[in-house]
């Protein structure tokens, strides 16, 4: 089968406490870089080329699972309308979408999910079909699910991609509230305003290729974001956020 190169050359280190920001336009290699660290997408192997997670090169997905979590479009897409929340995320501790008869989750499961419920304050939406609810609602049932195992890294592609603006801010508010509590983020973007003030470090892609890397302070300026986006930009701050306008 033909394929393509979508990444080339891409040397990267992300580290366990160091919430980091991956910023580029559509196509820059983004979402292939989140498949390749939940290992849905496997790189070429060529000479001197590795991929390491939590520093072995030899991966166990459901140990991985324990770890790492990963929201994106990609799972939205694949969760039956009539699914209910609650068993959205019960089903997460069996790696899987559904229940089904052969997986009955245990006493210590159901507080799971119920703390879970509501510390996102999702109780309310707990038994209604995913295909009735907000885009808003979706994503952060998806963030609870995430988190069944308590992972310490959480891989966001595009969190805030089609959420009005109280569905954002809440979002986004979760998303500071889980750092402040020890979860590290990989926070996949293409939009500078969806990088919360508790991101340490921003990496900018370029046709698969790191071409930005450093502090928030130093990588989210008019000059790095005008040469990231191929465009003229003026960007404001305020509270920790940055918002970018037209030159």
């Amino acid at each position: 089968m033909d394929g393509h190169r979508v990444v080339h050359n891409l040397s990267l280190r992300l580290w366990l406490g160091e919430s980091t920001a991956i910023l580029g336009r559509n196509g820059a290699g983004k979402s292939s870089l989140v498949k390749l660290i939940n290992r849905s997408l496997y790189p070429v192997v060529q000479p001197g080329s590795h991929l390491r997670l939590f520093g072995s090169e030899t991966v166990n997905l459901w140990h991985l699972r324990q770890r790492l979590g990963v929201v994106n479009t990609e799972l939205e897409h694949r969760i039956p309308a009539a699914m209910t929340g609650r068993e959205l995320l019960q089903s997460a501790f069996f790696g899987a979408i559904g229940l089904g008869q052969d997986r009955h989750p245990s006493d210590e499961q159901c507080q799971r999910t119920n703390s879970l419920l509501e510390r996102l304050d999702l109780q309310t939406l707990s038994d209604i079909g995913f295909g009735q609810l907000s885009d808003g609602q979706k994503r952060r049932l998806l963030i609870a699910r995430s988190l069944v195992h308590d992972p310490d890294v959480l891989v966001l592609d595009e969190p805030i991609n089609g959420l009005d603006l109280r569905a954002r801010h809440k979002l986004l508010a979760l998303l500071r509230d889980l750092c402040r509590n020890g979860t590290t983020l990989v926070l996949v973007t293409h939009q500078v305003d969806a990088v919360i003030p508790e991101i340490q470090r921003v990496v900018g892609l370029t046709e698969g290729e790191v071409s930005l890397d450093g502090s928030p302070r130093d990588t989210l300026t008019a000059d790095h974001l005008s040469s990231l986006f191929d465009t003229p930009l003026t960007v404001l701050e305020s509270h920790g956020y940055r918002q970018v306008l037209p030159a």
